[in-house]
């Protein structure tokens, strides 16, 4: 039986070729699908069918294999020992016989029932070898191509299948245009009934991992190592670099010269802003540059909680939260820590209770450092600090006679005021006698 007169191997190597699928599978799928059309149009559900299949002329026969038996039950399942030694001689119960049942003429036949079945076969072969490829390749940068952008759903064409980028995975303020080609993050591969689905990203912290093993030799070859990535994607990243050996620098090994190196990251992520630090075994030290660029006054650690507060001056708050939280955001990530900023009045409100009893105590030291360094000038200058001292009581005794004198001079102008009022009061009944002729004299004058 001939199902493809012309060139049908052939036509199945190319397809596998083009759909690198496995040659086995294909022609296992076209056995299948000769068997159910035989069933269908011949046979039945319960024999047993057998198809050989000439993979170079592309010839095929229908076997039907049936159990020699020395009484038959089933007639679609076995054979009595009489008939099948007429057919091949020397055949004994128990063991089975194939049969050749092809029709005449039935290429043409198989061929359009089996259609359906081998394009099914096919298509089922190629998502499992899609599906497996891809698995593989779980937590590794791919190639795309932007096929068509349908809202803000992006539509990738990767090598032999096709990829959706939703918009959580897409860099924010990030444009995509037809034809444009990018790189993507394949962070989980998934067999569905409709086939294999890839979950692909832009905004995965690992994408930018896999970006510095592209650019960057050392990390690629496992001379520096990165210890810790935290993005906010499209804005900023922290990464956390050592270097498993002491003569490489692995901030300057991602730098580059010139940061050509880390540039070349940052243009593909659509200018986000990079950071990288160098890893310390140092809480203290890590803090400070998670944080950075603000500045750290003090902090407290509480380890039961794994949270720290960090207290910092007002002018440097601003830098140490970052816009909408952002630097301590990620800075916690990194540390895998919660962490507080404050102001470092508080901290002074928190730590100093008995903030006025101790300047009290400040201020009494220092008094007494004062009168310490007298006594000790004293005991070296007897002589000078005994004439200081005669005259600074001469100036006392000078100062108290003034102040006397000043008394004095006080009670006897007191006095005097009395007395003049004293007289005021008394004359006030002349003064008002002498008053009313000159009143009267010059009303007659006026007159």
């Amino acid at each position: 039986m001939n199902l493809s007169p012309q060139n049908f191997v052939a036509a199945i190597n190319q397809l596998c070729d083009e759909k690198k699928i496995d040659h086995e599978s294909i022609f296992e799928a076209v056995e299948d699908a000769i068997k159910a059309a035989y069933r269908k149009d011949f046979g039945n559900r319960d024999q047993n069918l057998e198809v050989m299949l000439d993979k170079d002329s592309g010839k095929a026969a229908v076997l039907l294999v049936k159990k020699i038996v020395e009484e038959v039950e089933n007639p679609q399942a076995e054979i009595s020992v009489v008939d099948a030694q007429q057919i091949k001689k020397g055949l004994k119960i128990g063991a089975k016989i194939k049969i050749d049942v092809t029709p005449l003429d039935y290429g043409r036949i198989a061929s359009q029932s089996a259609k359906q079945v081998i394009i099914q076969k096919i298509s089922e072969a190629e998502r499992k070898a899609i599906y497996e490829e891809y698995s593989d390749r779980e937590d590794e940068l791919l190639n795309a191509l932007v096929h068509r952008v349908d809202g803000r759903f992006v539509h990738l064409e990767l090598d032999r299948t096709t990829a959706v980028l939703e918009p959580r995975d897409q860099i924010p303020r990030e444009r995509y245009q037809q034809g444009q080609r990018i790189k993507v993050y394949l962070e989980k591969v998934e067999m569905t009934p409709r086939g294999s689905m890839l979950k692909v990203s832009r905004a995965h912290p690992r994408l930018i991992f896999r970006l510095m093993e592209l650019e960057i030799p050392e990390v690629r070859n496992g001379t520096v190592v990165v210890k810790a990535i935290a993005r906010d994607a499209g804005v900023r990243c922290k990464i956390v670099v050592d270097s498993t050996d002491d003569n490489v620098d692995p901030v300057g090994a991602c730098v580059g010269q010139k940061g050509v190196r880390i540039q070349n990251i940052t243009d593909e992520v659509n200018g986000e802003r990079i950071d990288v630090i160098e890893y310390s075994d140092d809480f203290e030290t890590m803090l400070k540059e998670t944080l950075s660029p603000a500045k750290i006054d003090h902090f407290v650690k509480h380890d039961d909680e794994k949270r720290v507060e960090v207290y910092v001056s007002e002018d440097q708050r601003a830098l140490a939260i970052g816009k909408s939280g952002q630097n301590v955001r990620l800075a916690g990530q990194i540390l895998e820590w919660e962490i507080d900023i404050l102001n470092t009045a508080e901290l002074e409100g928190e730590v100093d209770v008995n903030e006025e009893d101790k300047k009290g105590e400040k201020e009494d030291q220092a008094e007494k450092a004062k009168d310490e360094k007298e006594i000790d000038e004293i005991e070296k200058e007897p002589k000078k600090a005994k004439k200081d001292d005669g005259k600074k009581d001469d100036k006392k005794d000078d100062k108290k006679d003034s102040k006397k004198k000043e008394r004095k001079e006080d009670a006897k102008k007191e006095d005097d005021e009395k007395k003049e009022e004293e007289v005021k009061e008394s004359e006030d009944p002349s003064t008002d006698s002498t008053s009313s002729p000159q009143a009267s004299s010059g009303q007659e004058k006026d007159d």
